[in-house]
């Protein structure tokens, strides 16, 4: 059995530690105890059975092992300048070792016409190699010899190395600890049958062969081990959420489809729905009647048709007998959606109100009554809804569009706006999240996806121009207006560069004015630091059409629907994430002209960013934009995650281990399926960590 105190011990306690180096580890990688230390993943291997002949050496190599006789110590400078060289001798030649820190103790410590063993990075400066701040040990020392194998490589930081808690510093602590604890501290956590089923080593080997693997083929084991454990409890605990959920928050039954919906369907509908708009209203109708509240996200694609479906299941409510809102993030986007659902039901003889903060006085006194009276029907408005003198007669079905930005006491507040039950939960969002990201962000929520654009859309034409073609740009503006159509220009604004970035948006807008003059063309501009009045008097002028060019920054995100603005410039696009790009592009291609979105940079270009506007060109599916982001940003920085709680992982890589991912889920989800309580002998090791994990976990809060 554990004895889970050791695992618990302070690192303070190593030999070699001590309360200061203790708290460094804490305050700089979070490492407190021995557990952590274990836990605590290398980034990359080193293969230490090489020995590089200082002969052969070029500027193309990175990390080198050599071993020689360092013949030479000798000091330079002084102050800030201060260096210490020595060089190293093999029988093919001679090379530089250079150090900038640490000049008092070298000298101590190394002796000239010793042989030793010499790792870091070549560095070529006019023309001469060096090695800066090589590791160096004495090729008679044991651990040397012992080391000649594939060697992990830790994050460090600069105040982690000046305290000799470097890479190879860590690495000297895990080995302590792996002496320290044996396999019976480390508890299995996965049953036989899985372990025998994936061939996969046990915990403790893992452990082992994770920080110091004899080859390759035990790294990979270790490193395939530890990630499926990892995504397999993840999953485990967001099914048995979204079990406890399902089992315990009852909801209304709606188990009638009626006039409204029919009526609707077969007279007032505007166009012959998708396939894939079909499927999702089937989705939402079982768990509408299934009794148990629904709490589902419908991912589409921007002009995928979300609202449509969003209104149909707002009519199943209103059959039913019970009222429907729906959230927008902001005023405009509110306006926009009442607008729509308005027109779409002028002759159904239904009430659809609009609520948002301008609603004063009497206008807002009366919708109030009418909502409590239970005479509206669908009330559409913003974070307005969920004040306290809002009060519905029955809600039965909550919408909110674009969850990531309401926060989660605001949705606690929307479901007291229900009396005998919760409502049915349907959240909207037309930022694609990939398929690995979705299961893990949403892993305890019912997600369904409309993945295909209504007949007759023309897909948006996406150009990559330079700085080098802003007159080109220009005159293809000026050709597009002459035709009656309007243009965006958006600006970044990102925050750290705040001031900056306003400057660049001022200057850009002043040179729009001297290639675009008046009275021949009239330009809006939007920024985040505009009052509110002033946003909405320009949003409103190029909405109405009397303005040709709208120069913004991002606020033009969400929401604004233009059928008439077909072009769609953005500036220093290297600067956005993909999936930002996509949402900014899928504000053009809403009429039935062929649509544009021309993507400026400046002409030189990181790898990473000529691969973002490569993809933007190639492809409009935005689940594959949003798999691309993932893989070249990581998952923190997917459009509104940061606000969803991520999971930090410590190991697996969303991005690239979706195949572990789907396995995991897999067996998670037969696992609770065969025995929910997870009480059979089998799976004992499971439940004792599932116990452990649970005192650990954080407030997760489910979407509504």
């Amino acid at each position: 059995m554990m004895s889970s105190g050791k695992l618990d011990t302070s690192v303070a306690y190593l030999k070699g530690v001590g309360p200061r180096k203790g708290d460094l580890l804490g305050k700089e990688l979070q490492i407190y105890t021995l557990r952590d230390l274990l836990f605590h993943f290398p980034f990359r291997y080193v293969d230490r059975t090489k020995f590089y002949r200082i002969g052969d050496l070029t500027a193309h190599h990175d990390q080198v092992q050599l071993k020689g006789v360092l013949r030479g110590l000798q000091v330079v400078g002084s102050g800030r300048k201060k260096r210490m060289t020595g060089r190293l001798r093999d029988e093919s030649g001679v090379i530089d070792l250079v150090w900038f820190k640490g000049l008092h103790w070298l000298e101590k410590h190394l002796q000239i016409g010793m042989e030793y063993v010499v790792f870091g990075r070549v560095n070529a400066f006019q023309g001469r190699l060096s090695v800066p701040h090589p590791e160096m040990e004495a090729a008679t020392d044991v651990s040397v010899r012992q080391a000649a194998t594939l060697s992990p490589v830790y994050p460090s930081t600069e105040k982690l190395a000046s305290h000799g808690l470097d890479a190879r510093g860590q690495r000297k602590l895990i080995k302590q600890v792996l002496q320290i604890v044996g396999p019976d501290d480390i508890p299995e956590t996965l049953p036989a049958s899985v372990l025998s089923a994936y061939r996969f080593p046990g915990r403790a080997e893992a452990l082992r062969g994770i920080h110091f693997p004899r080859d390759t083929a035990e790294m990979h084991g270790a490193i395939n081990r530890l990630k499926f454990e990892e995504l397999f409890f993840l999953q485990l605990r967001l099914l048995r959420l979204r079990n406890a959920r399902r089992a315990a928050a009852r909801s209304f039954v709606f188990d009638k489809v009626g006039d409204y919906f029919l009526n609707f369907f077969h007279h007032h509908l505007p166009f012959a729905l998708t396939n894939a708009q079909k499927r999702v209203i089937k989705e939402v109708r079982r768990d509408l009647g299934s009794g148990c509240q629904m709490n589902r996200l419908l991912q589409g694609d921007v002009g995928s048709g979300k609202t449509i479906v969003a209104l149909m299941c707002m009519l199943i409510a209103i059959d039913n007998g019970y009222q429907a809102c729906l959230l927008a993030p902001t005023e405009i986007l509110a306006r926009q959606h009442f607008d729509g659902l308005a027109g779409y039901l002028e002759k159904m003889n239904l009430q659809v109100g609009l609520l948002t903060g301008s609603i004063k006085g009497k206008s807002r006194r009366h919708l109030l009554e009418a909502l409590k009276a239970g005479e509206i029907n669908i009330l559409v408005g913003t974070h307005a809804v969920l004040e306290d003198p809002v009060v519905f007669q029955n809600l039965g079905l909550a919408i909110t569009d674009e969850q990531h930005r309401f926060g989660v006491k605001q949705r606690a507040r929307l479901w007291k706006k229900s009396r005998e039950f919760p409502p049915h939960v349907l959240v909207m969002t037309a930022t694609p999240i990939p398929r690995t990201l979705a299961m893990t962000l949403y892993g305890d929520l019912d997600v369904s996806v409309i993945d295909e654009l209504p007949p007759g859309r023309k897909p948006v034409q996406t150009l990559h121009w330079f700085e080098s073609q802003r007159a080109r740009v220009h005159g293809f503006m000026r050709e597009q207006i002459a035709l009656g159509r309007q243009v965006y220009v958006v600006y970044p604004l990102i925050e750290e560069s705040e001031a900056l970035d306003l400057q660049n948006l001022e200057e850009g807008f002043v040179a729009l004015q001297r290639a675009f003059p008046m009275p021949d063309y009239q330009i809006s501009i939007v920024h985040g630091r505009m009052k509110a009045e002033d946003k909405d008097f320009e949003m409103k002028r190029f909405v109405e059409g009397k303005t040709q060019i709208m120069v913004a920054t991002t606020v033009i995100e969400v929401g604004v629907n233009v059928p008439n603005a077909s072009v769609m410039v953005i500036e220093n696009a290297e600067r956005f994430g993909l999936s930002q790009l996509h949402q900014l592009r899928g504000r053009v291609g809403r009429g039935a002209d062929q649509s544009f979105c021309i993507l400026m940079s400046g002409n030189k270009l990181s790898n990473e960013g000529k691969e973002r506007l490569q993809t933007m060109v190639r492809t409009t599916d935005g689940f594959e934009i949003a798999e691309a982001d993932l893989r070249l940003r990581g998952p923190g920085d997917i459009e509104g995650t940061r606000q969803s709680g991520l999971v930090q992982l410590r190991l697996a890589d969303l991005a690239k281990d979706g195949t572990i991912l789907q396995a995991a889920r897999k067996l998670a989800s037969e696992i609770l399926r065969e025995d929910p309580g997870l009480n059979r002998e089998a799976f004992l090791p499971i439940r004792r960590h599932m116990a452990k994990l649970d005192k650990q976990a954080k407030g997760w809060s489910r979407i509504s």
